[in-house]
């Protein structure tokens, strides 16, 4: 089987696009190619790159989750980095005066909360306004291209991990989710989408034979990654999602609560593709740094079967009726009280009501049914 290869390896076959322009780049330390060439220092080589762009995180991954991000120099190339996360999320005409292109290369997670994406679209609606082109160098989606699950996002609760009214797995590669974004949500820029070679919709990162990179400081592996989209609900509460942890998003627990009765609730479930094992852990940084906690690790035992959501809607059920009065939603203040878990369950639903999984999770696997004809007139592949 051929190594998948990426938009960035195949930039020769595209170069014509660049010529005489001068070159944005937005990305970060998932930007290699194959061979492990930055996609800075290729287009250095190749085209004229004038400005570097950092989303969440930090155009090198060295910023952690939700710390805004300053503009600086890249110390390494000398070049201009304008931050897009922090109070400047949308690029201005000022910081894409030296532009022509403004290009995007950063491996996202195939779940509807990471932030990359909405970087992507803001950027896209300033190319769009500033008449400046705009192409994605296209990478997998780790967690496979066809399977869809969740619900669609009620634009109500429209946010910075919660955009556009896709689902939290929502089956696309990251060129052709900005296709998507382009014509559902009517940005219409000048988009063009740099593809892959080799690669095919039911892989999972693993079969592609490129090296997995973290996208994030907290997604260390392609396993988070498979998890994630269920699991990063819990952010929103005080229970902890396992950050500060070597398994964050497998591992969910608190100081409080019995992991063993909680593993065995779940298990006897018998939830397809997954098993759980009580287990004891002390972040290091985050929710309950340095406090022994105790709680579940996900265990996935079948990929094909196992449904992410419908997992961590159980998983949560459980723990906020074992945790009684000592379960607590975290909000934000600003204009008005926001609650985090209505911004990652994209609704108010799992805050404000006891809620009967089956029946919630059939209703959203029929939202599910539309998004999957409405995605594959932006396949690629």
């Amino acid at each position: 089987m051929e190594k998948v290869k990426t938009g960035i390896d195949n930039i020769n076959e595209y170069i014509g696009i660049f010529k005489d322009k001068r070159i944005g780049l937005i990305t970060n330390n998932t930007g290699y190619n194959s061979e492990f060439k930055s996609t800075i220092d290729i287009l250095r080589k190749s085209t004229n790159l004038t400005t570097l762009y950092s989303p969440e995180h930090g155009i090198r991954g060295d910023i952690q989750a939700g710390k805004e991000v300053e503009s600086y120099i890249d110390l390494k190339t000398g070049i201009k980095v304008y931050s897009l996360y922090g109070k400047n999320k949308r690029p201005s005409k000022e910081i894409l005066k030296n532009v022509d292109v403004l290009t995007f290369d950063i491996q996202d997670v195939g779940a509807r909360f990471y932030t990359y994406l909405y970087t992507m679209s803001y950027a896209m609606e300033s190319c769009e306004e500033f008449n400046k082109e705009f192409v994605v160098f296209d990478r997998p989606n780790p967690i496979n291209g066809n399977d869809v699950e969740g619900n669609i996002l009620n634009k109500n609760y429209s946010s910075f991990v919660g955009r556009y009214p896709i689902p939290q797995r929502y089956g696309l590669t990251i060129g052709e989710t900005a296709k998507l974004f382009n014509e559902e949500f009517l940005i219409g820029c000048k988009l063009k989408v740099i593809p892959m070679k080799n690669w095919r919709r039911e892989m999972y990162y693993e079969a592609t034979g490129l090296s997995f990179i973290m996208p994030s400081p907290n997604m260390p592996t392609v396993d988070t990654a498979v998890v994630y989209p269920g699991t990063c609900i819990f952010e929103g509460t005080n229970i902890s999602e396992g950050r500060g942890t070597t398994r964050p998003f497998e591992i969910i627990g608190t100081p409080w609560l019995d992991g063993f009765k909680i593993a065995n609730i779940m298990n006897e479930l018998k939830l397809d593709g997954v098993k759980f094992r009580p287990i004891f852990f002390t972040p290091t940084f985050s929710k309950y740094a340095g406090k022994l906690c105790e709680g579940v690790q996900i265990h996935v035992t079948d990929r094909k079967t196992y449904k992410p959501v419908k997992t961590a809607l159980f998983l949560y059920k459980i723990i906020k009726q074992e945790s009684k009065n000592k379960f607590q939603f975290i909000t934000f203040e600003g204009k008005k009280l926001v609650y985090g878990i209505d911004l990652l369950a994209g609704d108010s639903i799992l805050r404000k009501n006891e809620i009967d999984v089956n029946k919630i999770y059939k209703q959203w696997q029929e939202e599910v049914v539309k998004f999957k004809k409405l995605k594959k007139r932006y396949h690629l592949y």
